[in-house]
């Protein structure tokens, strides 16, 4: 069964949020962290992962990103408040 994830990630002052979709956190999250694709999460130095959730359908993933896109900051600072309070960087975390 295929996996899809949302998710965000920002800055280490957590000052800039992104949000975006992905069939691999894991790999998205190196990606980030290398800045291997320029754009908006290498110029803002997004690469720490606060918040994920998993699909198993792409359209219901690809949904979920484009309603997420259309949140306010505080709404999505509410997401990573209540799985995540200490906004920790969650990369450690899909390691094990």
């Amino acid at each position: 069964m295929q996996t899809f994830y949302v998710y965000i990630i920002t800055n280490k002052n957590n000052t800039v949020l992104y949000t975006g979709f992905t069939d691999d956190v894991f790999r998205r999250s190196l990606e980030h962290k290398e800045k291997l694709y320029k754009g908006f999460t290498a110029k803002w130095n997004c690469n720490k992962i606060v918040y994920y959730e998993t699909y198993y359908d792409a359209d219901e993933a690809i949904r979920r990103e484009r309603q997420l896109k259309r949140y306010l900051r505080k709404w999505k600072e509410e997401l990573i408040d209540k799985k995540n309070p200490d906004w920790k960087d969650l990369f450690e975390e899909m390691l094990t």
